[in-house]
């Protein structure tokens, strides 16, 4: 059995932690919102209303004792930085870290983070590998409202590229791959240009995918 500390407790941070309790390790749950240790306090050994950019606090808790922590901290860059150089000063052997872009993951690097892991980018990679030899995927539910579903490029798209379509910023989709006859574009570029029979993979929230499909 292993100790772990989780910090940051989001949907990422949540699964993780439960996970690792599932497979029989000692977990360590922390978050400043109470709100969210309330909801994993059945489910990890210990879950605590703290800041991690507090390195008093994490001392208080015994943090230097645990064999690894993960900082699943999103979007706030300096949280994230602090909580992880905290980790590090403290010697905790394994420190592994979220980012929410590339330029986070450089700046987590650089400041010793053990391992970095850009979600959305890293499983777009192995959807690459299962499309290759998978020909039909609807839909993965990743949470009561969450999910990555497979469909055609509607109609409307063709001739337009990705950055004329915003669909980020428009719907909150984001689209991790394109599948084009046998080839697959995984993370494709802004300037990528939508063909008759595309197929997407894109991630988002069961009515944004589904308004998407519509259009």
């Amino acid at each position: 059995m292993k100790t772990y500390v989780v910090v940051g407790l989001g949907r990422f941070g949540q699964s993780i932690a439960c996970r690792l309790c599932e497979l029989g390790n000692e977990v360590l749950a922390l978050d400043k919102n109470p709100e969210y240790v309330q909801q994993i306090s059945n489910f990890v050994t210990q879950a605590v209303v703290a800041d991690a950019q507090d390195s008093d606090v994490l001392r208080a808790l015994g943090i230097r004792n645990y064999d690894c922590a993960i900082v699943a901290i999103g979007k706030d860059l300096s949280a994230s930085v602090l909580a992880t150089l905290n980790f590090k000063e403290m010697g905790i052997p394994l420190v592994v870290c979220k980012a929410h872009d590339e330029n986070h993951r450089k700046v987590l690097e650089k400041i010793g983070a053990d391992r970095v892991v850009v979600p959305e980018r890293e499983f777009a990679n192995k959807l690459a590998q299962s499309l290759a030899t998978s020909n039909v995927l609807e839909y993965i539910e990743l949470s009561a409202d969450y999910g990555i579903s497979e469909f055609e490029a509607p109609a409307a798209w063709n001739g337009k590229s990705l950055r004329q379509l915003n669909v980020r910023a428009r719907v909150g989709v984001n689209i991790l791959a394109i599948r084009r006859g046998d080839r697959i574009q995984v993370s494709p570029g802004a300037e990528y240009v939508f063909e008759p029979e595309d197929t997407v993979v894109a991630l988002g929230d069961y009515k944004a995918l589904s308004a998407v499909q519509r259009k």
